[in-house]
């Protein structure tokens, strides 16, 4: 796979910032990465180049997770294929099931 295209997910503060293409591989190679995530305000994704149903259950997991611990995180940039995804699954730009 071309460095281009790998993806990761680094730390910065508040913030957890995505770079790459979110797709099934990369959802599972990252998830170890984030199952303990806390204290997360901000999910950035303005590095993304795409996302694919697995990458967006990646994305959605980790929000709930953290609504759940009481944070609602923010979501920056949206990636080819995010809003469409959503807009499939029925989901808010913040990744939740409106009520």
């Amino acid at each position: 796979m071309p460095a281009a295209s790998r993806a990761s997910v680094n730390r910065e503060g508040d913030a957890l910032r995505f770079e790459g293409a979110l797709d099934r591989a990369a959802a599972v190679a990252l998830w170890p990465q984030l199952a303990g995530a806390t204290a997360v305000q901000r999910i950035v994704l303005t590095n993304v180049t795409t996302v694919d149903s697995a990458g967006l259950a990646l994305l959605a997991e980790l929000a709930a997770r953290l609504r759940a611990g009481g944070t609602a995180p923010r979501f920056e940039g949206q990636p080819a294929g995010f809003a469409e995804l959503c807009a499939a699954y029925r989901l808010t730009p913040e990744l939740e099931y409106p009520g």
